[in-house]
C-alpha cells in the first residue's frame, strides 16, 4: 500500500495514450490499444462539432465500464437477459471548469432472468469494479436507478 491508506498500491503497468491536434479544434485521440477516436469541440466552442467532445467520452466511458462490469457480472452469475442499455444524465455546474456536478446512470435491462441478481451486478460494479466511476465520484454525485422490461 501507498503512504496513505486510502491509496492502493500501484499495478506497475503504465498506460498511454496521445491526444495530436487535427484542424480547428478537432483532435485524435489514441489511446493505450492503438485504437483512435475523434473528437471536436461544441461549435460554441469554436469547433464544427463535427465529432463528440471530450466531455461526452467522459459520460460514454462511465456508461461504458460499468456496462463491461455488469455483463461480465452477469454472465458469471449466469443469468439471462436479452439486452442491457444504460442512459446517462449529466449536469454541469455553470462555472469553468464545468466539472459535472451530478450524473445518473439508467439502466435497463430487457428479458432479465433474475431481477436480484441484476441489481447486485449494478451495485457490484458502482461500488467495487467501475474505476471510471470511482474516479468521478472524487467531485460528482453519481446516483442510478434500475429498470426492468420484458
Amino acid at each position: 500500500m501507498d503512504e496513505r491508506k486510502d491509496i492502493p498500491a500501484v499495478s506497475g503497468e503504465i498506460k498511454t495514450a496521445q491526444v495530436k491536434w487535427i484542424e480547428k479544434m478537432k483532435f485524435l485521440g489514441t489511446g493505450n490499444s492503438g485504437k483512435s477516436i475523434v473528437m471536436d469541440a461544441p461549435v460554441r466552442s469554436g469547433g464544427d462539432g463535427s465529432a463528440i467532445s471530450p466531455g461526452e467520452l467522459v459520460l460514454l466511458a462511465l456508461g461504458g465500464c460499468t456496462s463491461v462490469d455488469v455483463i461480465g457480472i452477469l454472465n458469471k452469475m449466469r443469468v439471462g437477459f436479452r439486452d442491457l442499455r444504460v442512459d446517462i444524465e449529466a449536469e454541469a455546474v455553470e462555472t469553468y471548469p464545468k466539472i459535472y456536478r451530478r450524473v445518473k446512470l439508467i439502466y435497463r435491462f430487457y428479458g432479465c432472468q433474475d431481477q436480484q441478481k441484476a441489481r447486485k451486478a449494478v451495485a457490484l460494479s458502482k461500488q467495487k469494479y467501475c474505476s471510471v466511476s470511482a474516479i468521478l465520484e472524487k467531485s460528482t454525485e453519481v446516483e442510478y436507478e434500475i429498470m426492468f422490461e420484458p
